[in-house]
Order: C-alpha cells, then sequence, then structure tokens
C-alpha cells in the first residue's frame, strides 16, 4: 500500500488519525539515499549551494516546542486529541529533513550554522503570536518556497546523495502543504467571507515579502539551479496559488 493511499483523496480533509497514518508510514517508506558513496560534490557546487543549505538546515532543526504548546491548546479546544500526535509526526518528520541534510553537510565539509538572520526572523514571527493561525500561515508559505529551493538544489548537484535526499524532501513537502493547507480551511471557516477575503489579501503581501527574503538570502542556489528572478518568482506564486485554493473552506464543503 502506498502511503498516500492512506489519505482520503482532495477535496476531502483528512482526519488528525488520518494523518497520524500517514506520518506513521512514511517514516518507513522512503527512498534508499546511498550515503556510502560521500557526497560526491565538486567545489563549484560546494560554493553554490554550501552556506545557503547549512542555512536552510537550521531552519530544519526545530524542536517544536511552541508548535506543541500551540497545537495542544488547539486540540483541546476543539476536543481532538489526535491532532497532538499528528503534529508530533509531522515535526518528527521535518527533523529527520534536518537531520539527514545535516549528515549530508558533514560529508561535504560544509559548516553546520548555530544561526542565521532569515531563521531568526521566521521564529520570532511565529513566537510573537503563539496560535495556531499564526503557527500555520508561515509554515504553509515556507513550506511552498521550499519545494521551489529543493527543486533548485537537485538541479545545481550532481551528487546522488544530495539529489536523492532532495526527492525524498520534496515528495514529503507535498503532504506537508496539504496538511497545513487543510488546517487553514478549518480554522478559517468560521469567519464571514468578507474576513476571509481580507484574511487572503493580507497572506498575500505577507508572502511577497517572505518570498523577496528568500530570494535575498538564497539566490545563489536559485541561479545555481537555472532560475532568473523572474522565473523563481513566478514558480513560487504559481505554487502558492495552488496552495491558496486548499485553504478556502468552501472546497470541502465547510460554510
Amino acid at each position: 500500500m502506498k502511503q498516500f493511499d492512506l489519505l482520503p483523496p482532495p477535496p476531502c480533509i483528512a482526519s488528525s488519525r488520518d494523518w497520524c497514518r500517514y506520518y506513521s508510514q512514511n517514516a518507513v517508506d522512503r527512498f534508499a539515499i546511498p550515503w556510502e558513496r560521500g557526497a560526491e560534490i565538486t567545489d563549484a557546487e560546494r560554493d553554490a549551494i554550501g552556506a545557503s543549505l547549512a542555512a536552510w538546515q537550521l531552519g530544519e532543526t526545530s524542536e517544536g516546542t511552541h508548535l506543541l504548546a500551540a497545537a495542544r491548546n488547539y486540540a483541546a479546544r476543539i476536543g481532538d486529541p489526535v491532532y497532538v500526535e499528528a503534529v508530533t509526526l509531522f515535526i518528527r518528520e521535518e527533523q529527520r529533513h534536518g537531520s539527514e541534510i545535516g549528515r549530508f553537510l558533514d560529508l561535504a565539509n560544509i559548516p553546520r550554522l548555530r544561526k542565521n538572520w532569515g531563521d531568526s526572523l521566521f521564529r520570532g514571527v511565529r513566537y510573537f503570536l503563539p496560535t495556531m493561525e499564526m503557527w500555520t500561515t508561515p509554515v504553509v508559505m515556507v513550506e511552498t518556497l521550499a519545494m521551489v529551493y529543493y527543486n533548485a538544489v537537485r538541479k545545481a548537484t550532481d551528487s546522488p546523495v544530495l539529489q536523492t535526499l532532495c526527492r525524498q524532501i520534496l515528495r514529503d513537502e507535498v503532504q506537508h502543504l496539504r496538511f497545513q493547507c487543510e488546517r487553514l480551511a478549518i480554522l478559517l471557516q468560521p469567519h464571514p467571507e468578507p474576513v476571509r477575503e481580507f484574511v487572503y489579501l493580507v497572506m498575500r503581501g505577507f508572502f511577497a515579502v517572505v518570498t523577496t527574503l528568500v530570494w535575498i538570502g538564497h539566490q545563489k542556489v536559485f541561479h545555481a539551479g537555472g532560475h532568473t528572478f523572474r522565473t523563481y518568482w513566478r514558480e513560487a506564486w504559481a505554487r502558492m496559488n495552488y496552495g491558496w485554493e486548499r485553504i478556502r473552506p468552501e472546497r470541502y464543503g465547510l460554510r
């Protein structure tokens, strides 16, 4: 059974129990990464992606303490304790990404980072208002940009280890985005339609800022992956528009 078969087909909203089954199975059904080959990265590739990958890896290493606290409060409010388990498994999968990227950095002799301005800024936004809405909204945007980013990394290297790792992360991120979009649709459902439309407008402005900042911090990788700012911007918005269609409550029959 494919792990995707554990989730109901879109546009249905998967239950917390569905997501627990999915994340548990996905922890087992993973691509075989040929670690025994070593990094196999050239000096030019290391120069193009090394510092950026180290910064991105830092963002994947969060312990998720604040997110779990918000999830517990939210789950208690809606009477869905299983949601906390689903969020715990989601965090564990993100941490696995961070661990595996870190392992690659070590193989490639690329120093790990302990602090980065982009990571600090992102954490600060989420910690400012520790509600599920404030956690889920930026995560949807970052998950979307992560798909653009890891696809660029994949194209910027011939390393079998890094390419396989990127393929795995990209596959995982598809479902991470669905997980967060469905939850955001549930969170937005109680609000009147004019309020939701205003929220969508604010989200677009926020995404424009985040997309610009990610380009500033990681443009060497995007260039190495074949992007100009124009093509990067276009792909980021195309993917985000796809996500925004999936945060609308009416898509799931929620009124």
